[in-house]
């Protein structure tokens, strides 16, 4: 990275620096069996319905939202979050390379479209908000990062030079919303999930997690 060049450092919270393993098993497990078993269904058939609501939410702030799942499934899905927090962890050498950005005087934020009962649970289990200058929730500026409102409203709430910021992340349309707004340096992860192969990135450069841009 052109470390010179760049003034400012926003990380993307799951996927990025924490291991979205929890979030895969969490959503893609944990959730469908307790529905299956509140609903009276085949974990299979709740699978299928959970993936088709989520679906249909893809980019909203819905789909980050516990107090909608909530009421959605009938679940306290927050709940199942603390009970299940010591399966959070950090990806490989994410933690080392927020010391080393630290020591190198980055101002450091973390953006995410993390639901703040998300964000609590996390930064509980991680001490994440300990290691940057900032954390910042989507749901506070009312837009998710998929849309150029996310990053007008940051902008002018958290000045800073787009053409001297660097941002993170695993997704790709919120990279390219960023991208689109001005952000000069944006950089793919290509292993979200710890346990899964890197994913082909295209239209980015991309690493397989954030050591290797220390």
């Amino acid at each position: 990275m052109p470390w010179r060049s760049i003034d400012t450092v926003l990380l993307d919270m799951d996927g990025t620096l924490l291991d979205l393993a929890f979030d895969n098993y969490f959503w893609l497990e944990l959730v469908p069996s307790h529905y299956a078993a509140r609903a009276g269904l085949d974990v299979g058939e709740a699978k299928e319905l959970v993936a088709r609501r989520s679906a249909e939410l893809a980019g909203r702030l819905e789909w980050y939202c516990l107090d909608h799942w909530s009421r959605e499934l009938d679940l306290d899905i927050a709940a199942l979050k603390w009970s299940h927090r010591h399966l959070i962890s950090y990806l490989p050498g994410a933690a080392r390379f927020l010391r080393a950005l630290r020591a190198a005087g980055k101002p450091l934020a973390v953006v995410t479209n993390a639901h703040p009962g998300t964000i609590s649970v996390k930064t509980a289990q991680t001490q994440l908000n300990r290691r940057v200058d900032t954390v910042v929730c989507s749901h506070d500026l009312a837009a998710p990062k998929e849309s150029p409102e996310f990053w007008a409203e940051l902008a002018r709430r958290r000045p800073f030079d787009p053409e001297r910021t660097l941002l993170v992340d695993d997704s790709v349309p919120v990279l390219e919303t960023a991208r689109a707004f001005g952000v000069r340096h944006t950089v793919a992860i290509r292993r979200p999930d710890s346990r899964l192969p890197a994913r082909d990135i295209e239209g980015f450069p991309a690493v397989d997690g954030v050591a290797d841009l220390a």
